[in-house]
């Protein structure tokens, strides 16, 4: 096995300066605070860009099916930057989970090419529809029934970025046994609950007697749902390092510029001590995301050991420097003008998402041999 390699290559440090020029300019934290609690949550025109324009929504997809033949690494860098930015689109649910989904069945079949072509241009939005909460490893989801004609009935509750989905890759029990159905958005009843991450909304979906298309039968379903789930938890391990990312550093800002009896706050030691332990939980939460989106990229033999490890320190860390970023900017850390209230709540949305931490330590044990 070759040695991973946690640097930045000199394509993903260009591409890291074009998604960041890019959210600078159209996701500044004025116009977000002002979005989440509009009609449109999802900025569709900063989606169009992502996908459409930068090409972003096929990265993983090969380019006889239309996308850039990137690899997780290139994802996992743009994951990064939206979570510095809390963008509100639906990258995850549509070019990670939904995408991965379809990877990991025949990319032959030619329903599968199609709809990777649809997503991989922009012009369809997918999302994979399991419960958020969902982690590799669990058992294929039963919520929603096929029948002998592949009619699907059922009800999937916190599909993440479901209301702004045009299809969704629904996993189904049949009486052939488990497979992967695609499902048009018209076809089903969305409905929005109130979000915690008012950035990242989460949809419940149900069908009834809802036309499918058959995407991958009881041979493949389960291995493309696992890979889909897999790559997900790994890959959102960058997201929390992105957020943590922008905690530390607008803290550290602020705490600079910031006096009381004639000094910097952030002259005080009990406050140095406070931004030094996050960042050395940054600097390790870096190298665990690279990791963890390395041995994705590679097919290596460690990618669950390293998702595992990445996604139970990355949440943790992402929520702490959260945390800090809201206490330490005093007062105006509490309000709602302030944009930390978002990063905190990204933070603590992301902490249960494909697996709480608790449950990927579990994992770890298991695949390392480590007795309970």
């Amino acid at each position: 096995m070759s040695n991973p390699d946690l640097l930045y290559s000199d394509v993903e440090t260009d591409l890291r300066a074009s998604v960041r020029d890019l959210l600078t300019d159209r996701c500044e934290p004025s116009a977000l605070l002002a979005r989440v609690e509009s009609a449109e949550p999802y900025d569709a025109k900063l989606w169009r860009t992502l996908s459409v324009e930068l090409g972003l929504a096929g990265l993983p997809v090969p380019e006889e099916l239309g996308g850039q033949g990137a690899s997780a690494r290139e994802t996992a860098l743009v994951l990064e930057e939206l979570g510095r930015s809390v963008a509100p689109v639906p990258f995850l649910g549509s070019a990670v989970l939904a995408t991965a989904a379809l990877l990991g069945a025949d990319t032959t079949h030619e329903p599968v090419a199609a709809l990777l072509r649809r997503l991989a241009s922009g012009e369809a939005t997918g999302a994979l529809a399991v419960p958020l909460s969902t982690a590799p490893g669990t058992a294929f989801p039963s919520a929603v029934a096929a029948d002998a004609d592949g009619r699907l009935t059922g009800t999937v509750r916190s599909v993440a970025d479901g209301s702004a989905a045009d299809v969704f890759v629904v996993p189904a029990s049949g009486p052939d046994g488990p497979g992967l159905y695609a499902v048009a958005a018209a076809a089903a009843s969305v409905t929005e609950p109130v979000p915690l991450d008012l950035t990242r909304r989460i949809a419940d979906v149900t069908l009834t007697d809802a036309e499918a298309t058959l995407l991958a039968g009881a041979n493949g379903a389960p291995a493309a749902l696992e890979r889909a789930l897999l790559t997900g938890a790994g890959l959102l391990a960058s997201e929390q390092l992105g957020v943590a990312e922008w905690c530390l550093e607008t803290t550290v800002a602020y705490v600079g510029g910031r006096y009381q009896f004639g000094r910097p706050v952030g002259s005080f030691q009990a406050l140095k001590h406070r931004l030094a332990d996050v960042w050395l939980e940054l600097v390790a939460a870096r190298a665990a995301a690279r990791y963890a989106a390395d041995a994705l990229a590679s097919g290596s033999d460690d990618t669950g050991v390293a998702v595992a490890v990445a996604q139970s320190y990355c949440s943790t860390v992402a929520v702490h420097a959260a945390e800090e970023c809201v206490q330490l900017h005093g007062g105006i850390g509490m309000t709602w003008e302030h944009p930390a209230h978002l990063y905190l709540k990204r933070a603590k949305a992301d902490q249960i998402a494909l697996g709480t931490a608790g449950r990927h330590r579990s994992t770890l044990a298991t695949l390392v041999d480590l007795p309970g």
